[in-house]
């Protein structure tokens, strides 16, 4: 069963009931539910623990943690930072080799709660969908991009890391990322302001090293055009 309220969750009294649905077996809403968030949870725990099989392993962990938990939530913080909270809660803890015993039934529990419709396919939420107007060299740009941002996103201290990873990607707001990390809230923003001056300056030193490179023009380019030369030349010379 869909109700629109689970498609539309808005506001403390839609996550509330939401939360009751969820809570009383509504299985269509968990998955619109896990739709909605599996790439913010996943984000968060892949910048505390830098793995992607890790952090996959605990966003499952919390999803069952919080199905589990779902009808004890009172809805006095947004559902989506009660489900944060509980996957930053499981990261660190997995990153400081601490994990229960609980923890380690995660596969038994979940082949036995949601084998009835792990697979049923569901339409993707408009973020997971790539955009269809990118051309491939934009796609390829954008990627590499990417990667070297999260190459130096992974090697900032892990506890700069957490703070940018929900400030800047995530865009929670430092009343909220206090709330998950469980700081104070001037610590959030002393942290991500020195998160964001270390990537600055990782940045700046990377573009200087390829400012030297921009515009290649050995190779293919080269012989290219040399041989154009010397075609025009013996179209003139004949």
């Amino acid at each position: 069963m869909t109700t629109s309220s689970a498609l539309n969750p808005v506001g403390r009294d839609a996550d509330r009931e939401l939360a009751q649905q969820i809570a009383a077996g509504d299985h269509d809403a968990f998955r619109i539910l896990m739709r909605r968030y599996n790439q913010t949870l996943y984000r968060t725990a892949r910048g505390v623990l830098r793995n992607d099989a890790d952090a996959e392993d605990v966003v499952q962990e919390g999803w069952l943690l919080a199905y589990r938990s779902m009808h004890g939530f009172r809805g006095e913080a947004r559902l989506s930072t009660w489900l944060i909270r509980i996957v930053v809660n499981l990261a660190l803890r997995r990153r400081q080799g601490q994990t229960r015993d609980a923890a380690m039934r995660v596969d038994g529990i979940a082949a036995a709660n949601f084998a009835d419709f792990a697979d049923t396919p569901v339409e993707e939420s408009e973020e997971m969908r790539e955009s269809p107007s990118a051309s491939p060299e934009s796609n390829a740009s954008n990627a590499e991009l990417r990667r070297l941002l999260e190459a130096h996103i992974d090697r900032l201290p892990d506890l700069y890391r957490e703070v940018f990873i929900l400030r800047a990607v995530e865009e929670l707001d430092v009343a909220e990322t206090a709330a998950v990390l469980g700081l104070p809230e001037a610590t959030v923003r002393t942290r991500f302001f020195r998160a964001r001056h270390q990537l600055r300056e990782a940045l700046a030193q990377d573009i200087d090293l390829a400012v030297g490179d921009a515009f290649s023009f050995a190779g293919h380019r080269c012989d290219r055009i040399v041989a154009g030369v010397f075609r025009r030349l013996q179209q003139e010379q004949s």
